[in-house]
């Protein structure tokens, strides 16, 4: 059966605000949670890039049922994946069986601050590869020495872990990240329901893993509000291509997002107050194998969309999901 959650969007919302929407969000329905781990925000307009560690320390203790996970957090140059281990097994241990780990090979724009190089993305998956099991080998409590190809660690061992180590679900655009993520990971995340990335991750190994899979929304009491706040707030959803692996600021994207156009945004995000358009994109995901699928509704008005979630779309979205997993 397919679950359905919601985005906490981290470039988006201060942490307090974040907290609170993930305990609304509890209350409105959803399942699990992802909370996006970034330096910087995309674009300026966005305003906000909290350390994603605090915000989840106080989402344990103020939820009860809402699964958590990063979505997601690159363990490979900004932060040592010792470090990265360290944290997500605290954060583990507060939630009690409710958190996950999302990760991915990373974007310029938040691993450049450091002052490290940016590398191709062969190099990216592999520091992927090796994090991964770094964090694993932590996460078994032992003393650990470790002389890798991308990192070092000398005797170090964790003492605060959860009763069992976290997921950690890999996130991937492509079919070759996809099938390392079969590989390596416990389940997929993606942003567009594309089949071929689904079916490319199960040969990998991916075969009865979790698959999430982020829509992009907009809400407002009209499709009109709802095009202009998506253009202002989140452009870069039209920006093809790789760019939002390369671009290293916020002013560069602001920069490729000027030609961009409202209309074409709402190509790429659901606008309106149309309960239908919203669901026939979350039946798009599920016919493309996502079972868990994750909204991101883009802008301030949370509240609007969490009322609009509760009273139009779960009635609705159960018929929808056992449609699309009697399909699957």
């Amino acid at each position: 059966m397919t679950s359905i959650g919601y985005a906490l969007s981290s470039e988006e919302h201060p942490p307090r605000d974040l907290v609170a929407h993930a305990v609304a969000a509890e209350r409105a329905g959803f399942e699990f949670a992802l909370v996006s781990d970034h330096f910087h925000p995309w674009i300026d307009r966005q305003g906000q890039s909290p350390f994603v560690w605090s915000v989840l320390g106080a989402i344990a203790v103020v939820t009860r049922r809402l699964r958590v996970g990063t979505g997601v957090t690159c363990p490979t140059i900004r932060t040592h994946p010792a470090i990265i281990a360290h944290a997500a097994a605290t954060t583990a241990n507060m939630f009690e069986g409710r958190f996950f780990l999302g990760v991915g090979t990373g974007e310029n724009l938040n691993e450049h601050v450091l002052g490290d190089p940016w590398p191709r993305y062969e190099t990216r998956r592999e520091m992927l590869i090796e994090a991964v099991y770094v964090m694993r080998e932590l996460w078994r409590g032992e003393l650990l020495s470790h002389e890798g190809a991308h990192y070092s660690v000398e005797n170090a061992r964790l003492y605060t872990l959860p009763e069992a180590p976290p997921d950690i679900m890999v996130a991937a655009s492509g079919k070759e990240s996809a099938q390392t993520a079969g590989e390596i990971g416990d389940g997929l995340i993606g942003t567009a329901p594309n089949a071929d990335l689904v079916n490319a991750f199960e040969r990998g190994g991916g075969n009865g893993k979790p698959r999430y899979g982020q829509v992009t929304v907009c809400w407002a009491a009209n499709r009109d509000e709802a095009v202009r706040t998506a253009h202002e707030w989140w452009p870069t959803s039209a920006i093809p291509g790789e760019l939002s692996q390369e671009l290293a600021l916020p002013r560069h994207f602001e920069q490729a997002a000027e030609l961009v156009t409202p209309e074409k945004v709402a190509e790429s995000v659901v606008c309106g107050p149309d309960p239908e358009q919203h669901l026939a994109k979350i039946h798009e995901y599920a016919d493309a194998g996502f079972d868990h699928i994750y909204i991101h509704q883009v802008g301030p008005d949370q509240a609007g969309f969490l009322r609009f979630f509760e009273r139009e779309l779960l009635p609705r979205a159960g018929g929808v999901m056992a449609r699309a997993s009697a399909s699957a």
